[in-house]
Formats: structure tokens, C-alpha cells, sequence
């Protein structure tokens, strides 16, 4: 790599991690080909106003993607899609659930529990990287939706808050 380049990926890396901060945003991940063997890959997270960087130079062979857990079966619906359910709450992205803070820990709800608008319901992992899902409103939790360890999409209910 020469010393222009090297000066140029620098800049690049410091102009994403200002994108980062400017707009709020906890995580970019960015690929720069400079051909068909070279390639730059960075990703930048911010973890309680610490920004993180990881950076890896290549030449990058494709790597197959790994298979992801497939998804838990979910408690049958009583009649309708519990997505359309007014106390859903959602995923925010694509990840793997996890209903307690770490392995042995009492889980944050379980089916009765009252919340309090802001209170952790779970986590869903993404990049390797811990997102608390907030109660968005108080309430009783109705149902769980999803179990441990289980796959997620963006958008899939999570939880039914009456």
C-alpha cells in the first residue's frame, strides 16, 4: 500500500466516524474496492460515546455466509397476525434475541410482568453488537413472541404490550 493510499484511507476512516457521530448513528460498515484483489473493509461503532473502529486490508477472498440459527417457531396466534396486534412491539433489525443480560441472569420479562415505558424487554444482537429494546410505553407484557437464542428479522414482533 503506498503512502497515498495509506493517507487516503486514513481520511476516509476519520470521515466515516464523523458520520458516524454527526448523525447519531451507532454503526457503519463500508467496503472499498481498489481492485479485483485489494480491497479495504472498516467498520465503525460507537459504544456508550466511544467510537470503534475495525479495519481489514485485504487482498479479501469471498468467504461463504454463515447459516444463521433458523427461526423458532412462534406461539400460535389466537386468531389474528400478531404483528397488526396495536401493543406489538417490533424488531429494529436483523439479529439473534436474547431474553436476559447474560447466561444464568433472570430474564428482563416474562408473560405478566409490568413495564415501565423506557425498561428493557430484551436484547437483539447485531454485528456482534448488544442492542437493549426499550418498552415503548408502559404496560403489562401479554405475550412473548420469541424465544431465546432465536433469529429475528427487521420488523418481526418481539412482544405484545396490553
Amino acid at each position: 500500500m503506498t503512502e497515498k493510499t495509506h493517507d487516503a484511507d486514513v481520511a476516509f476512516i476519520s470521515a466515516l466516524a464523523e458520520l458516524l457521530r454527526n448523525n447519531d448513528l451507532t454503526e457503519l460498515q463500508v467496503k472499498r474496492e481498489y481492485g479485483e484483489d485489494d480491497s479495504l473493509n472498516v467498520r465503525v461503532s460507537r459504544h456508550h460515546n466511544q467510537v470503534v473502529t475495525q479495519v481489514a486490508a485485504a487482498p479479501v477472498a469471498a468467504a461463504p455466509a454463515a447459516a444463521a440459527p433458523a427461526p423458532s417457531a412462534a406461539p400460535a396466534a389466537p386468531s389474528a397476525d400478531p404483528a397488526s396486534d396495536p401493543g406489538a412491539v417490533t424488531s429494529p433489525m436483523v439479529g439473534t434475541i436474547y431474553m436476559q443480560a447474560e447466561p444464568g441472569a433472570p430474564a428482563f420479562i416474562k408473560v405478566g410482568d409490568s413495564v415501565s415505558e423506557g425498561d428493557t424487554l430484551l436484547i437483539v444482537e447485531a454485528m456482534k453488537t448488544m442492542n437493549h429494546i426499550p418498552a415503548p410505553r408502559s404496560g403489562t407484557v401479554k405475550r412473548i413472541l420469541v424465544d431465546d437464542g432465536a433469529a429475528v428479522e427487521y420488523g418481526a414482533p418481539l412482544v405484545i404490550l396490553e
